[in-house]
């Protein structure tokens, strides 16, 4: 028995020619723009778990204050934008987007989660997504929200709302 006939056959390495830099490039290209997006939604996620994230006072900061109107039809309109595509325009978790989701959305209108969950951790998943809450990472984060505390609380009531919808 020959040495060539043990295994799979061994495959010829190909040199490198001057014409495979076009053909590369692209993929090089590709291969940096998901890794830049990755890393920079996993440093956000990061970010959201190991530090003090202002996100998660912000609630609390307006518990005592007045929500201004602007911030509740502001909230409306990303709760039908952003939340409802999943959840549901009434919240009940069967939203357009839901039906391939594993695990499936919250249901906002049951009482028993309602109990269960503070307004921090809302404010939390609302702003860094649901990992960083310990939710599914399907759940997208909205960090262009962690500056607007009074529109991060109107989504807040608006989902506490949904609960006597029911």
């Amino acid at each position: 028995m020959r040495k060539s006939d043990r295994g799979t056959p061994r495959q010829e390495v190909r040199k490198y020619r001057a014409g495979d830099a076009g053909r590369l490039a692209p993929r090089v290209i590709i291969g940096l723009v998901i890794f830049t997006t990755t890393s920079v939604s996993n440093l956000n996620g990061a970010m959201a778990e190991t530090g003090s994230p202002q996100g998660v006072t912000m609630v609390a900061a307006t518990d005592g204050q007045k929500i201004p109107e602007s911030a509740r039809t502001t909230a409306a309109s990303l709760f039908g934008d952003r939340c409802a595509v999943c959840h549901g325009p009434n919240g009940d978790g069967k939203g357009p987007g839901a039906e391939n989701l594993n695990p499936k959305p919250q249901d906002f209108r049951s009482r028993k989660w309602q109990r269960s969950v503070s307004d921090e951790k809302i404010a939390k998943a609302i702003v860094y997504g649901g990992p960083a809450v310990g939710l599914s990472s399907s759940m997208a984060a909205n960090p262009d929200l962690e500056a607007q505390p009074n529109v991060v609380a109107a989504l807040v009531e608006h989902i506490r709302s949904l609960a006597h919808k029911r």
